[in-house]
């Protein structure tokens, strides 16, 4: 499974065809899907176009991408730097989406970041799935000694901020603890930038879910620059095939 991450926080600055609009995001996730991504995970926006977790916010973005793409799962970032690193603000964000008419499927969250277990639960109340997000192995020893290991719709672990090398060690020791632990669900194996595209190998060899889009590059594997999500995750699926993985 490929996920397409259309937009993350960056800016049509960095490149125009990051979507920021309900309907830029329609068009992104139609065309990403069209080239094969099973699901998309992106991050609403304001009318200033600063990311949100408001529930009007988040509703009008997940109805923009359902009405294009039946039937696709819908993901959002619940990122705590979006309530400027207020748990408590973000927990009462994502409690209101339960008095919304449309949710999305499913949400990252951050086990580094505080208030990880009660904002899993309140997502699981208002029947939204929960990525839990590891970045390091102290991420992953913290998930494994709560509940959410078990329950979690899959483990997102993400290798942030690191050159390819430390990318792909940290990856290796993280995916070691939680084999030990024998985790029931799907992990999805990403990197960013410069570790993008060695980090998805990775996950394409390993047989992993992963992940591609203009969240975590603007560039192909040559690093040239590209022409949106939909060309990211074209360039995915033709490394999948050259592994026998699509």
């Amino acid at each position: 499974m490929i996920q397409a991450c259309l937009n993350g926080g960056r800016t049509v600055d960095e490149h125009p065809e990051v979507p920021v609009t309900p309907g830029r995001l329609a068009d992104e996730a139609r065309a990403a899907r069209a080239a094969g991504a099973r699901s998309v995970h992106l991050h609403p926006r304001d009318a200033a176009g600063r990311e949100s977790l408001d529930g009007a916010v988040v509703e009008e973005a997940v109805r923009a991408v359902r009405q294009a793409c039946p039937g696709l799962p819908v993901g959002v970032s619940t990122g705590l730097w979006m309530c400027d690193g207020d748990a408590g603000a973000r927990q009462a964000a994502v409690e209101a989406w339960g008095a919304l008419t449309v949710r999305p499927d499913f949400a990252s969250v951050n086990v580094g970041e505080p208030g990880f277990e009660e904002l899993a639960e309140v997502l699981t109340e208002c029947g939204v799935g929960v990525e839990a997000g590891v970045w390091s192995e102290e991420d992953a020893a913290r998930l494994l000694a709560g509940p959410h290991a078990a329950s979690c719709l899959r483990v997102l672990v993400e290798m942030i901020g690191l050159p390819p090398a430390e990318a792909l060690s940290t990856a290796d020791r993280v995916l070691g603890l939680l084999a030990r632990a024998r985790v029931p669900v799907p992990l999805l194996l990403h990197g960013e930038d410069e570790s993008t595209w060695p980090v998805l190998d990775r996950a394409l060899a390993l047989g992993l879910e992963t992940r591609i889009g203009l969240e975590d590059t603007l560039t192909d594997p040559r690093g040239r620059r590209v022409d949106g999500n939909a060309a990211l995750v074209r360039i995915a699926f033709s490394r999948a095939s050259a592994l026998g993985r699509a």
